[in-house]
């Protein structure tokens, strides 16, 4: 079951859309600004679920994402990275990171919201 989100986004307003959204949803969420405060808030606390923007200063997404797969915390937490790119190529690199999955940008919150939902509902079945 998936209660907190951990949303990494250099943008200022990603980022209060990620939490005004899922926050409504029931969700506790906490942001960070790029990937070095994602990493670090990732490892102070243990979130249910990531939700990382991929291009942003300090540490992009998929190296984030890699650095939170070799914590034995964050091995199957669910990871979705935000992006504008569509290319198979990105999104075979960022399931070769660990990517659970990806949503592309402009962002629908629904669809956002529906996307979270079932990765919950997954998360209590398994």
């Amino acid at each position: 079951m998936i209660n907190t989100i951990l949303a990494i986004d250099d943008s200022a307003s990603m980022r209060q859309i990620l939490s005004v959204t899922l926050t409504a949803a029931g969700y506790a969420v906490t942001v960070a600004a790029d990937g070095i405060e994602g990493l670090e808030a990732a490892l102070a606390e243990r979130f249910d679920l990531v939700l990382t923007d991929h291009h942003m200063p300090g540490k992009n997404g998929l190296d984030l994402i890699v650095e939170l797969r070799a914590n034995h915390a964050y091995k199957t937490t669910p990871i979705l990275v935000l992006t504008t790119e569509d290319g198979e190529p990105f999104k075979d690199a960022a399931r070769g990171a660990g990517a659970t999955g990806w949503i592309e940008k402009p962002l629908d919150p629904e669809l956002l919201t529906e996307l979270v939902a079932a990765l919950s509902e997954e998360a209590q079945q398994g």
